[in-house]
């Protein structure tokens, strides 16, 4: 029998005290992390000071560029897109047979963020491709040069002279910028959420699979469509653009995806304090005399979810580099 969450009983016991310990300690080490290593609130001009000292250093067109230069940004805008409606048609059609009650589970927070950061991402890739769309027409299409199997001819001007410096420099119109411009508030801002989308994922696909879906009976629970969508498809399309995208992945921004669990946990316990109901996920219940140790075992889970996803994109940099040496974006 559940156990009435809004008694005072419930709360003030020596369970909830070591666990509200653990999130405590896990929210300052979390904060600590992001003050130390985190860049976004410095100006452009300290971030380039210091980008080679930090782990987490971002530049602007790593939101939008492809793995390799042979990827044209379309590609991955096209990617993000299809993501991007796929996961919102699932998220409203769940809200639409189930109700706004659904945000009542961790499934569905990662999931509207994934959902979130395609979309975010999406943005980015259509800002990219217009960039480099723009910059294209902007120093080839609107010079008077032709390409010949002869060599270049180039249109004099009115007077009948040729402008053989303009030309020297439309040659290397394809050629990057030898100082890349470090990324603003908002770069940093999606980086953050696709290393949370990452974490999350994981996270919530073990979770469901491994520990919740192997104990339910077909008296509680029947698995369908929806279900399986929700518990795998985030993670595979957020694989196919981790294979694709130029994102950089610093491991000190674990500290983020322990944050939105800890918020989850907090939301929890406020809502549970308030009316008493059912736990979304058993090892929240804190009437269990096992809940200190179900919630360091799940906190502590938190640490290979995350790691799984830093070594899938590690691996992926290794390959490229060899495979396809200097054609990688994310090698600066």
């Amino acid at each position: 029998m559940t156990q009435d969450t809004t008694a005072l009983g419930y709360w003030l016991n020596g369970r909830f005290f070591l666990c509200a310990l653990f999130i405590i300690f896990s929210v300052g080490l979390a904060s600590f992390l992001i003050w130390k290593y985190e860049e976004f609130n410095e100006s452009r001009n300290e971030r380039r000071e210091r980008r080679r000292e930090t782990p987490g250093s971002l530049y602007e067109d790593d939101a939008w560029k492809a793995c390799l230069k042979g990827i044209h940004p379309a590609w991955l805008l096209a990617y993000r897109i299809f993501s991007f409606v796929v996961l919102l048609a699932l998220i409203i059609t769940n809200v639409v047979t189930d109700g706004i009650g659904i945000f009542y589970f961790y499934t569905q927070w990662t999931f509207t963020l994934v959902t979130i950061y395609f979309g975010f991402g999406s943005c980015f890739s259509i800002y990219g491709c217009c960039f480099k769309h723009n910059k294209i027409d902007g120093s080839l299409v609107n010079h008077d040069y032709l390409e010949t199997e002869q060599g270049i001819y180039v249109a004099p001007s009115l007077d009948g002279i040729v402008d053989v410096p303009d030309l020297y420099k439309n040659s290397n119109a394809y050629q990057e910028p030898p100082t890349p411009r470090t990324a603003g508030v908002w770069g940093y801002i999606f980086q953050m959420i696709f290393q949370i989308s990452a974490g999350a994922v994981v996270l919530t696909d073990l979770v469901f699979w491994l520990l919740i879906y192997p104990f339910m009976t077909s008296e509680d629970f029947r698995l369908n469509f929806m279900d399986v969508c929700l518990h795998s498809l985030n993670a595979l399309l957020l694989l196919g653009e981790t294979s694709l995208n130029c994102m950089r992945f610093p491991m000190f921004r674990f500290a983020y995806f322990v944050l939105w669990t800890a918020i989850f946990v907090i939301f929890q316990w406020i809502i549970h304090a308030c009316i008493s109901m059912r736990w979304p996920y058993p090892f929240l219940d804190l009437s269990s005399p096992y809940a200190p140790l179900w919630y360091l075992a799940v906190g502590v889970v938190h640490i290979p979810c995350y790691g799984v996803f830093a070594l899938i994109v590690k691996l992926k940099q290794l390959w490229l580099s060899k495979s396809f040496p200097g054609s990688c974006q994310f090698v600066r």
